[in-house]
């Protein structure tokens, strides 16, 4: 299983889960303060939303390939490595309320991408994330 995953800030995060828990005709997988995501079966989605005052409602966050296991990030990583891209992995942080392993990579723009794989939940936000390689920054930006 893979699945695109698309994290927005959102300015009101009650008024955002509302809004898509209509648009998509599923509610949230997952809520914690300041933080939403749903599990979108069609189209396959995973939708992830950021309460951030300090970023515009509506403005990207991050996006991500959601893959089912660690094998899956690292092939990933070996195929990005090799085909020339800057990577930064992480392996077992805990971010947006999950334990991940993950691999990112920054469009040209400057558009952060991970694939990650949730290896367990967690009752953690955020960790130090991307401390080396593409960006700098926490994308997972709960305050």
């Amino acid at each position: 299983m893979a699945r695109v995953q698309l994290a927005l800030n959102v300015s009101d995060l009650e008024a955002a889960v509302g809004f898509y828990t209509k648009l998509f005709a599923t509610e949230p997988a997952k809520r914690r303060p300041g933080y939403a995501n749903f599990a979108i079966a069609d189209p396959p989605l995973k939708l992830v939303l950021f309460e951030n005052a300090d970023r515009p409602g509506g403005t990207l966050n991050h996006l991500g390939i959601e893959v089912s296991g660690t094998d899956e990030v690292a092939e990933a990583t070996g195929r990005l490595s090799a085909s020339g891209l800057e990577t930064a992995t992480e392996d077992g942080v805990s971010c947006c309320y999950a334990v991940q392993d993950k691999v990112w990579v920054d469009d040209p723009d400057g558009a952060p991408w991970e694939v990650y794989t949730v290896l367990a939940d967690d009752e953690t936000p955020q960790g130090e994330l991307r401390t080396e390689g593409p960006g700098s920054s926490c994308s997972c930006g709960i305050s």
